[in-house]
C-alpha cells in the first residue's frame, strides 16, 4: 500500500464518460503524492455506448453494458458524489451541484457528454423522450416493454426521431425485442436519407433491415412542433404517437456556455490539442462536451476512448510542471452500426461489410473494452509516481493533543457561511465561546455518536453521520434541539481542510435543519482518517414528558422493524469491489431516512419499548431490550434485508464486527441451519440503522401499517416477545 500523503491539490472530474473512466484507471495505476480525485456523476453507472442497442435489443444483461463508477472509485481510491453539476465558475474554481454545496477545484476536467437538441422543436422537451441522459431512456424503455408485454393494443405506434445510427439502432433494437407483438415503430428523418455519413452500402443495408422488421421510413419529414400524441411537420402534415423518442443532433449543456469559458456555436467548450479550455489552462475537456479547435470531429464515442490516455497523461503533467502532449484524433474511424438482431454493418470510408460475423467483431471490441473496468488490477502500486511541487518531504511527525487542532479560523468561518444558508439552525449565541448554551428547557435527553469514513463524498458523510446520532434521541422519543460536531480531517493543506469541513457540516446540517435542530458548534482536529460525530441534546416529543426506552417489553408483545438490515456487509463488500454500485446507492438512500416520524408513530400508539439498531446488530440490540426476564421468537423470512446484502454475506464477505456480534448465537434456538444467509443477517452491525419498536398486539398491526404509509415501506413485524424457554432465549424460524 501506498504510505499515506498529505492532500494538497483537488482533482476534480465532472462527467462519468468514457475518457474520464478510462484517465481514472490510468491516474490510479500511476499515482501523484498530494493530489486528490474527485469523479462526480448523476448516476452509479455510466453506460458504453456502443453496447446500448444491444442492451435494449436484449442481447446484453445491465450489467454487461455500464461501467460500475462507484466500484472503480473504491478501487482508484478516488472520491465518488452523485451528483448533477448545475454551474461552472471558473475564477472561484468552484462547480455548483444541484441539491448540495458547492465544490472547489484546482484542476478540473469535464467530460459530461451531450445530449439531444430538444429546443429548437417547440413542444419536444416537454413531450418526448431523449436518448440521453441514457439512464432515463433505458427506466422508459422497461416500462414500455413491460406494458406492451401485457397489453395487446395494435394500434401502438412508437415514434422515433433522427435519422442518424443512434436513431436507426434505437429504432431496430426495439423492434427486435418487440418481434411478435402487434407495435408499430416509424423512424421520421429529417434529411433526403438515413446514415448520411455513411457509404451506400451501409445504409442500403440499414435501409434493408428496417424493412424486414417493418419499421416505417419517413424521409425528408422534418418535425416542426411536438404536441400530446401528435407531430406537426414542417409542410403541415400530422403524424399520431403514442410514444415518442428523440434521437437528434447534439447540444451541449446550457451551463457550460454560462460560465463564460469560449465555445463553439453550438455552446460546447473549445479546447486545444493538449485538451485544455483556449482560456483556462487549469480547465480539460473530452468526449462529447468538448470541441478540439484545430481538429473539429463529430460527436462520437470512438473519439473519447482515444482521449482517455492522452488526458490522463496531460492531467498529472500538468499538476507536475512537466510536458504536455498533443492529441491529434482519427481523421476516420471504424463505425460499426447494430440492426437489431446479431447483425451489424461496418463502414469506413468506401470499406464496407455487413452479416453477423461483422456483429461477433463488434461485441469483442466492446467487451475487451468492458473487461477493463470489471477485471481490475488486484495489485496497486506501492510508489507515487511523482509529488505535487508543493508536498513537504518532512519526516516530522503530526503533533498530538491540542497541537493537532485544525487552523484556528477554519470552524468559526464555515460555521459563518453555513449560517447564512442554514438561519436558525446554525451557530447562534455560543459561536466563537468555548461552550453553548442550549436553547431548551425540561428534562433534556443525550447521546453522543462517532463514526469513521463510510463513504469518501463528505456531504453524504456528514448526512449519515447526522442522522445516524439524531437515531438515539428518536429511539428515546425525543426531539432534537442541539448539537455539537466532533470532526477529525485528514493531514492536507489548510485550504484542503476547509473545503472538506464545510462539505462535511452543510451535509449534516441538510439533516439538523429538517430535524429542527440548531449545530452550536463543536471542536475539529487533525489525524490520520476522516471520523465525524455528534454529541445532540433533545426534549420529549410525547406533551406529558414521556419517554420510549429499550426495557418495558412484555410476554406477547410483537417486534416492529422499520426499515432494512445489511450495511454493515454491503460496505464490506464495497470496500473489496464486490458490491454493485446500485446496491450501495439504494443502502446510503435508506440511510438517510429519519427516524424521527417513526418515533412519534411509535409514541402516538402507545409503543412498550423502542432502540435503534446499529453497532451490535438486531439481535446484541434485541437483547438489551429483552433483559434477562424475557425470551423473543422471530421469522427470519420476515427480516427486511437491503439488496445485495445476501450476496456479500453468501460470498463469505462480513463486516469485522460481525464475529464479536455473533457470540451472542449462544441465545438462539433454531430451526434453520447455522449458516443460513438470514440468520447471519441477525449479527451485521447497522449504520444509521432503523428502528425496533415493541408493541402490544392490539395495536401493533395498525402502528405497522401506518409506518408503511408514512414513509417506511419496508416496515415489517418480525416476531413477538416470549418468556424464555429451555435451549434459548431467541428462537429464529
Amino acid at each position: 500500500m501506498l504510505p499515506p500523503a498529505e492532500v494538497r491539490r483537488d482533482l476534480v472530474l465532472a462527467g462519468g464518460g468514457h475518457a474520464h473512466a478510462l484517465a481514472l484507471r490510468m491516474l490510479a495505476m500511476r499515482p501523484v503524492e498530494g493530489l486528490r480525485i474527485t469523479l462526480i456523476s448523476p448516476a452509479s453507472h455510466t453506460p458504453y455506448s456502443g453496447m446500448l442497442p444491444g442492451l435494449v435489443a436484449g442481447h446484453y444483461a445491465f450489467e454487461e453494458t455500464h461501467i460500475d463508477l462507484a466500484r472503480l472509485c473504491q478501487w482508484a481510491g478516488v472520491r465518488f458524489l452523485a451528483a448533477e453539476v448545475t454551474a461552472l465558475d471558473p475564477a472561484s474554481r468552484r462547480l455548483s451541484l444541484a441539491g448540495r454545496p458547492d465544490v472547489h477545484y484546482d484542476v478540473l476536467s469535464l467530460d459530461i457528454g451531450s445530449q439531444p437538441e430538444l429546443d429548437s422543436v417547440p413542444g419536444a422537451r416537454i413531450h418526448a423522450v431523449p436518448v440521453k441522459p441514457v439512464s432515463g431512456l433505458w427506466q422508459r424503455w422497461q416500462q414500455l416493454h413491460d406494458r406492451l408485454g401485457r397489453e395487446r393494443d395494435p394500434g401502438r405506434r412508437i415514434a422515433v426521431v433522427g435519422g442518424g445510427a443512434g436513431s436507426v439502432e434505437l429504432a431496430l433494437a426495439m423492434a427486435h425485442r418487440l418481434r411478435g407483438s402487434p407495435a408499430a415503430i416509424e423512424l421520421w428523418c429529417g434529411a433526403p436519407e438515413i446514415l448520411q455519413d455513411y457509404n451506400g452500402r451501409a445504409r442500403g443495408a440499414a435501409m434493408k433491415a428496417l424493412q424486414k422488421y417493418s419499421i416505417a421510413v419517413q424521409l425528408a419529414a422534418r418535425v416542426a412542433r411536438v404536441e400530446p400524441e401528435r407531430l406537426i411537420l414542417t409542410d403541415g402534415r400530422e403524424a399520431p404517437y403514442d410514444e415518442l423518442f428523440w434521437c437528434t443532433g447534439a447540444a451541449a449543456a446550457g451551463w457550460v456556455a454560462a460560465s463564460g469559458l469560449p465555445v463553439d456555436e453550438a455552446g460546447f467548450l473549445e479546447v486545444g490539442d493538449t485538451l485544455q479550455s483556449t482560456a483556462d489552462e487549469r480547465v480539460f475537456g473530452v468526449g462529447d462536451i468538448a470541441t478540439q479547435v484545430n481538429h473539429p470531429r463529430p460527436k462520437a464515442g470512438v473519439y473519447a476512448v482515444r482521449q482517455g490516455p492522452v488526458l490522463a497523461h496531460n492531467l498529472r503533467a500538468f499538476l507536475l510542471g512537466k510536458t504536455l502532449r498533443n492529441h491529434r484524433p482519427q481523421r476516420r474511424f471504424l463505425s460499426l452500426v447494430s440492426l437489431g438482431g446479431r447483425v451489424a454493418t461496418a463502414d469506413k470510408g468506401p470499406f464496407s461489410a455487413t452479416g453477423p460475423w461483422v456483429w461477433r467483431w463488434k461485441d469483442r471490441i466492446d467487451r475487451k473494452f468492458m473487461a477493463r473496468f470489471e477485471s481490475l488490477p488486484q495489485s496497486m502500486p506501492l510508489r507515487y509516481w511523482g509529488r505535487l511541487p508543493d508536498v513537504s518531504a518532512s519526516s516530522q511527525q503530526p503533533c498530538g493533543g491540542c497541537g493537532a487542532k485544525v487552523g484556528a479560523h477554519a470552524l468559526a468561518d464555515v460555521l459563518a457561511e453555513l449560517g447564512e444558508e442554514f438561519p436558525g439552525h446554525c451557530g447562534g449565541e455560543g459561536v466563537g465561546e468555548d461552550a453553548a448554551p442550549i436553547p431548551a428547557t425540561g428534562r433534556i435527553v443525550q447521546s453522543l455518536d462517532l463514526l469513521r469514513e463510510l463513504v469518501a463524498d463528505p456531504w453524504l458523510m456528514g448526512r449519515i453521520a447526522a442522522n445516524h446520532a439524531l437515531s438515539d434521541l428518536y429511539a428515546r422519543g425525543a426531539r432534537p434541539v442541539s448539537a455539537l460536531a466532533a470532526v477529525t480531517l485528514p493531514f492536507a493543506a489548510g485550504v484542503v481542510q476547509r473545503r472538506d469541513l464545510k462539505q462535511l457540516l452543510a451535509g449534516a446540517l441538510h439533516e439538523f435543519a429538517a430535524a429542527d435542530c440548531i449545530l452550536t458548534g463543536g471542536h475539529s482536529m487533525q489525524g490520520q482518517e476522516l471520523s465525524i460525530g455528534f454529541a445532540v441534546n433533545g426534549l420529549a416529543m410525547a406533551p406529558d414528558g414521556r419517554l420510549l426506552g429499550k426495557r418495558g417489553l412484555g410476554p406477547g408483545d410483537l417486534l416492529l422493524l422499520t426499515r432494512p438490515l445489511g450495511t454493515g456487509a454491503l460496505f464490506a463488500a464495497h470496500m473489496q469491489l464486490a458490491a454493485d454500485g446500485r446496491d450501495v446507492a439504494a443502502a446510503i438512500d435508506r440511510m438517510l431516512v429519519s427516524s424521527g416520524p417513526a418515533a412519534a408513530l411509535a409514541l402516538a400508539h402507545g409503543a412498550s419499548a423502542c432502540t435503534d439498531i446499529t453497532g451490535f446488530g438486531l439481535l446484541g440490540h434485541l437483547l438489551e431490550m429483552l433483559g434477562s426476564e424475557l425470551g423473543a421468537s422471530l421469522r427470519l423470512e420476515r427480516l427486511p434485508l437491503l439488496e445485495g446484502a445476501l450476496a456479500a454475506v453468501d460470498g463469505g464477505i462480513l463486516s469485522t464486527m460481525h464475529a464479536s456480534n455473533a457470540e451472542a448465537a449462544v441465545v438462539l434456538q433454531h430451526g434453520s441451519p447455522p449458516d443460513d444467509s438470514r440468520l447471519q443477517m441477525l449479527f451485521d452491525p447497522q449504520t444509521s440503522g432503523g428502528l425496533l419498536i415493541g408493541a402490544a398486539p392490539g395495536t401493533a398491526s395498525g402502528l405497522c401499517e401506518e409506518l408503511r404509509s408514512g414513509g417506511y415501506p419496508e416496515a415489517v413485524i418480525i416476531g413477538e416477545v416470549t418468556v424464555p424457554g429451555a435451549g434459548g432465549r431467541v428462537t429464529v424460524s
